[in-house]
């Protein structure tokens, strides 16, 4: 009678357990069905998930990029449109390397993506690289105009004080090199190896923005 009671209670307990660890099954099944999905622009999938209670903000662990960067970065862009209009989404999360879906959309030039963003109420400002610094360096144009009119800093700096027409000028882009000259950003700037913008189209051999600057700055007095 006593092994028998014994036995019951072992296997009540192995039944509970059991039920514990099904809904981390479950959940861990969805983690990557959902992440799947962001990638291969599953929409009906995302909206399955997150119509039972998935968190529309979590993480993948390789980059730390949530489900909405990814869908900026691959052109997902039903996706993206489910997860942008998803309760209690996070427009402003940041993956491991800082960047979030507004940079995203800015370095690839999604205009789409970045208006909706902008529309939605997406930081513009933030310490360090900013989304302007990705559109000078993509030569996104579109998007550098709709930042800058979103009130996006024009000498926003990096870590070691790179602005975006420093990047714009590295790249080469020369119509957002005027762009943003024309909007008032500050030619004179140096980072902190004491390079301007001048100094990054020189490096790179970009001739006609090395002429164009050199003009503006003597036309200043600046040189």
């Amino acid at each position: 009678m006593q092994k028998s009671k014994h036995f019951l209670l072992q296997h009540l307990c192995l039944l509970v357990l059991l039920a514990a660890c099904l809904p981390m099954v479950a959940i861990g099944g969805a983690f990557d069905d959902f992440f799947s999905a962001a990638r291969s622009d599953n929409a009906d999938q995302i909206s399955a998930l997150l119509g039972r209670g998935l968190d529309p903000n979590l993480i993948e662990e390789e980059r730390g990029d949530t489900g909405l960067i990814i869908a900026v970065r691959e052109g997902s862009m039903r996706v993206f449109n489910v997860l942008v209009n998803a309760r209690n989404i996070d427009l402003d999360a940041k993956a491991r390397n800082g960047d979030n879906a507004l940079m995203i959309a800015a370095i690839k030039g999604n205009r789409a993506a970045a208006e909706i963003l902008l529309a939605k109420g997406a930081q513009v400002n933030r310490p360090d690289w900013t989304a302007l610094h990705y559109a000078a360096t993509s030569g996104s144009n579109e998007i550098a105009q709709m930042l800058i009119n979103k009130g996006a800093g024009l000498n926003a700096t990096s870590p070691n004080k790179t602005t975006p027409l420093m990047m714009a000028a590295g790249e080469g882009h020369i119509m957002t090199v005027k762009l943003l000259l024309d909007r008032g950003a500050d030619l004179t700037r140096k980072n902190e190896l004491g390079m301007s913008a001048l100094d990054f189209a020189a490096r790179n051999g970009h001739k006609d923005i090395v002429e164009g600057l050199t003009w503006r700055l003597k036309r200043a007095g600046k040189l």
